[in-house]
């Protein structure tokens, strides 16, 4: 006799006819939800990052460099806001997380590299390719360890570059080079390319700290901050593609810059 099972509509979650999603929620307490589709608006935003990225990609393919460096910063922008309207709607779930994470290893592991290896690096050769690939396996290392250490990290650093941020400065080299025509004009440029693709790789697989700037979204600051803010604004807007290379390189460099700080002064 076939045992009937303890909740009928079980039978029909995976039936094979449909193309539900059905996510299991288990709360303190042992009580236990389960909850069928997906919420709509970060999910959207999600789709509109991934999709520019995936937009890069063809661009680059089609020699439009510039176009493909855009396309990166535009998923970034959808990017950073997805979560931020999941937390405010209160709709976070586990398909959103993990779409987040599949959407940032193509726009943000497998379009960068592809973007530089096709302005830059395949003049290189084997070499070229092999420094692209390791920037996508990094990126791809980040996003897994950043899924796996989610709960026990302090929210107000990232550990490592964050991918978004590595993408930046990738994307940000190829739009300068691009607008300057500096892959022509300035002998050795890929080599220099190839060591800002590897630079950028491993920074976002260290254990450096760089801070997050997620306790900002809802607290106060001082009047004067927004002094410096909107300098730094003018200046990127100034000359777009080289405001956003020196601010994201400073960035990044300013984690490295901190730790090293902190162990010469002795603090943990």
């Amino acid at each position: 006799m076939s045992q009937v099972p303890q909740n009928p509509h079980d039978q029909d979650d995976h039936n094979g006819l449909t193309f539900e999603v059905v996510e299991d929620e288990h709360h303190e307490g042992g009580r236990r939800t389960r909850h069928r589709g997906i919420y709509l608006l970060p999910n959207l935003f999600t789709t509109a990052a991934l999709g520019a990225g995936f937009y890069a990609i063809i661009s680059a393919m089609a020699g439009r460099f510039e176009a493909a460096a855009i396309a990166i910063f535009v998923a970034a922008l959808f990017d950073g806001m997805d979560g931020r309207i999941a937390r405010m709607t209160n709709t976070q779930s586990a398909f959103g997380a993990e779409y987040d994470s599949l959407s940032d290893m193509v726009s943000f592991g497998v379009a960068p590299a592809l973007v530089m290896f096709s302005w830059a690096l395949q003049s290189l050769g084997k070499f070229g390719w092999i420094c692209a690939f390791l920037y996508a396996v990094a990126a791809a290392f980040r996003l897994a360890r950043f899924n796996v250490q989610l709960d026990v990290v302090d929210k107000r650093y990232f550990i490592g570059l964050a991918s978004p941020l590595a993408a930046s400065i990738v994307a940000a080299f190829v739009w300068v080079g691009v607008d300057n025509r500096l892959l022509q004009e300035v002998p050795g440029l890929a080599i220099v390319a190839a060591l800002v693709t590897v630079a950028a790789g491993f920074l976002m697989v260290s254990n450096v700290k760089y801070y997050s700037f997620k306790e900002l979204d809802r607290s106060r600051v001082p009047f004067v901050v927004m002094l410096p803010v909107v300098l730094v604004f003018g200046i990127v807007m100034y000359n777009l593609p080289i405001g956003i290379l020196a601010v994201s390189v400073l960035y990044a460099v300013a984690g490295p810059v901190a730790a090293l700080w902190n162990r010469w002064r002795g603090v943990a």
